[in-house]
């Protein structure tokens, strides 16, 4: 028996209402992510992807078609605590210690302190940030902040992980260890991961299936799935042809997304 995908997305619109007349962020869109994939959504700014994960964790409500997260709605998934959310910026609060940050959705979920300090320790061993738990955000460089902003979301272990574009902002040479090291994090965990990036390497890179999108409004124009060895890749895979040639079907996907444009 097929087991039930984790994510699962039918004809799901979403239309903005604004002082300038509504504006449709998501048309039609119908995406199935199955339990421990990850998967990359890519599109040029304002095609919808961050607004899509943002209604997988009930940030935002669709208006049309159905989305479930865990067989459940979005909210119901919320309320289980079914997924953590790394937002593009670190967010971490400079007057909390780095542990201090890390333990807060701990503290109002009402886990026990002894439950808080072991969690603490598991996942900032696990983000490779292992004895800076006392130490403040500023005290830390921007990749190093947002390893803290990903050990938060896995706090709680829940079995999605949803990513906004979390290494936007960093250097190239910064962004390729924290690629590497998420992916062995996703090996370490098994867990299900919703990606946002504007950048097609990262996106193949990463993923076992890339969802390319078009500019408003929002659609899935590709759905690729990744020939390349699950678990940890090696960067220099980026030079394969394998690589080579599904980032030139990405490159083909946004380009043909345009067609859509109105």
């Amino acid at each position: 028996m097929t087991a039930a995908p984790v994510i699962s997305a039918h004809n799901l619109n979403l239309v903005f209402e604004t002082n300038d007349g509504p504006v449709q962020a998501l048309k039609d869109v119908n995406l199935e992510i199955a339990k421990g994939e990850f998967v990359s959504f890519i599109g040029p700014s304002g095609c919808g992807k961050t607004t899509f994960l943002r209604c997988i964790a009930a940030l935002e409500r669709p208006t049309g078609g159905t989305l479930t997260v865990n067989a459940i709605s979005p909210e119901e998934a919320r309320r289980a605590r079914s997924y953590g959310y790394v937002f593009q910026a670190a967010g971490l609060y400079p007057w909390r210690t780095i542990a201090g940050n890390v333990k807060l959705p701990l503290e109002i979920m009402g886990y026990t302190r002894a439950e808080q300090e072991a969690r603490v320790e598991k996942v900032l061993a696990l983000v490779d940030l292992a004895g800076f738990g006392k130490k403040f955000p500023w005290q830390l460089s921007g990749g190093m902040q947002q390893r803290a902003s990903i050990a938060r979301a896995l706090a709680f272990d829940a079995d999605i992980l949803l990513m906004d574009e979390p290494f936007g902002a960093l250097d190239e040479i910064v962004r390729d260890r924290l690629n590497e090291e998420l992916l062995k994090l996703w090996a370490a965990t098994g867990k299900t991961i919703g990606f946002v990036t504007h950048s097609i390497p990262e996106a193949v890179y990463l993923s076992t299936k890339i969802v390319v999108m078009s500019p408003r409004p929002g659609r899935i124009t590709d759905v690729i799935e990744s020939p390349l060895p699950r678990g940890e890749r090696p960067l220099e895979i980026r030079d394969s042809k394998e690589f080579l040639e599904i980032a030139h079907r990405v490159r083909e996907g946004l380009r043909a997304g345009h067609a859509y444009e109105v």
